[in-house]
């Protein structure tokens, strides 16, 4: 098949969500699109083993190397653009990006949160948080949300949910797994491969 968009997946830490896009993509999942650089803002991030080992190129950009985050936003874009990158996944990107930098790439980006959005998202609500949030409360049923980035933290337009049975006895870091397991490892290769089937 022709017209293969190119993917770029931006990381902070071990990388599973990647894992899971690269899974997709080798078994056919995500056929419409190939991950084609893995950008990381931690130089030790195992996500960046994860793609050497499939052969997808890398690059580190550390905000401590720049004064300022336009410039490490201007780093990150020129980084992109070499590539032609039609669709960029944040997977597990623990940087916020400005409005500057999402509507440069206006519905070109994509996140997963671990929660039925509205439900435990925006500033503060990520990794960890979001489960003990969720348990606090009480809720029966939790899950995933993939969703277009926007200048809010978590405020884009939804494209896909998958929910998750909270079960009795849930830790935060079982929930997270389930819901790992359950949801996002499906709906975010699922979403990547409709938004670059659908791109002309």
């Amino acid at each position: 098949m022709n017209n293969i968009k190119n993917i770029a997946v931006l990381v902070s830490g071990g990388g599973t969500n990647l894992q899971a896009i690269i899974d997709a993509q080798n078994s056919g999942i995500i056929s419409s699109g190939r991950v084609s650089l893995v950008i990381a803002n931690k130089a030790d991030a195992y996500a960046l083993t994860r793609a050497q080992n499939a052969g997808i190129d890398t690059a580190v950009v550390l905000k401590k190397d720049f004064d300022s985050q336009y410039k490490f936003e201007t780093k990150i874009i020129e980084l992109l653009e070499e590539k032609n990158i039609d669709l960029i996944v944040l997977a597990g990107f623990m940087s916020i990006l400005s409005e500057r930098f999402t509507s440069h790439f206006d519905k070109k980006i994509i996140n997963v949160h671990p929660s039925l959005i509205p439900s435990f998202c925006g500033e503060g609500f990520y990794g960890l948080h979001v489960h003990e949030a969720a348990l606090k409360k009480g809720v029966k049923v939790t899950g995933a949300t993939v969703h277009f980035v926007n200048e809010i933290p978590d405020g884009g337009e939804i494209i896909m949910q998958k929910a998750v049975e909270v079960i009795d006895g849930d830790t935060p870091e079982i929930l997270q797994k389930r819901v790992m397991q359950q949801a996002e490892w499906k709906i975010l290769p699922a979403a990547i491969e409709k938004i670059c089937s659908e791109v002309n």
